[in-house]
């Protein structure tokens, strides 16, 4: 009778183990699905403190990435570019640490970054919900939210880039032009093919986060076109000197810095 007592009080308390184990599961919650949707991705900053956060007039959002390898942060708080190193936790617990930022003057006050730099100095936990995280620090209302936004470099590469207009002025296409100026970026070997005016270009370019671009070893044949209107040098110039571009359903725009698009493309579809 004590060993089949016995007996029964070990399954009973391997059958609480069991539970205590589940129970403890469900209350921290498996956060390995978080802890991948948190890093790799593009967040977009929605809400500061409750307040609805409007695109800054550079046109570029505020956002940030997180990198998993590196374990490092990087992202764009309105005028500036900010980094720095972040560790996760279980339940869904972070923290940021040595956070820095680039130095540019900013005139337009419109947007405190301060402010918003500051939140990660206070965020102690995160949550997920559908494609909004928050940063919250204990139990409080949130910090900030964000909204996932999906990598762009998908937008931008494998189309067909028509130019509609450079620095300013509204392109159009010659009489005896053999085809319309337009540019692809092709994401096998990161090779930019297109035609100039005249001549076909080729070159290399990089995307990064925030929207940057660069264009390297840019080339074009030799042909000669005395009888077509059109100034490739000046088309051309435009690949020297674009540092990001900006997106907008169909309408690409290559700039430098934060002024007017040296130009701007349009999506064709074949």
């Amino acid at each position: 009778m004590k060993i089949q007592l016995f007996t029964i009080a070990i399954a009973a308390l391997t059958l609480y183990g069991c539970g205590t184990t589940q129970n403890k599961e469900i209350m921290n919650g498996d956060n390995t699905n978080d802890e991948k949707t948190i890093t790799e991705t593009k967040w977009v900053l929605e809400t500061l403190e409750g307040k609805k956060i409007d695109t800054p007039k550079s046109g570029e959002e505020i956002s940030f990435t997180m990198d998993a390898k590196e374990n490092r942060i990087s992202g764009y708080s309105g005028c500036n570019r900010f980094f720095g190193n972040f560790k996760l936790e279980d339940g869904n617990r972070i923290n940021f640490s040595a956070l820095g930022a680039t130095k540019m003057a900013c005139p337009d006050k419109a947007f405190n970054e301060s402010e918003f730099l500051e939140i990660f100095g206070l965020a102690d936990n995160y949550t997920i919900t559908g494609n909004i995280l928050s940063l919250n620090v204990g139990k409080r209302a949130p910090l900030a939210t964000f909204r996932k936004l999906e990598n762009k470099s998908e937008t931008i590469t494998e189309k067909y880039w028509k130019l509609k207009t450079l620095e300013g002025q509204n392109v159009v296409m010659s009489k005896n032009q053999a085809k319309e100026i337009y540019f692809m970026l092709k994401t096998d070997d990161n090779r930019v093919t297109g035609f100039a005016g005249c001549n076909t270009m080729m070159g290399s370019y990089t995307l990064e986060e925030g929207n940057r671009i660069r264009f390297s070893q840019m080339a074009t044949t030799l042909m000669a076109c005395p009888d077509v209107n059109v100034n490739e040098a000046e088309f051309l110039k435009i690949f020297e000197l674009a540092d990001n571009y900006t997106i907008n359903g169909d309408t690409l725009s290559l700039n430098v810095g934060r002024r007017a698009p040296l130009a701007v493309f349009e999506a064709v579809y074949f």
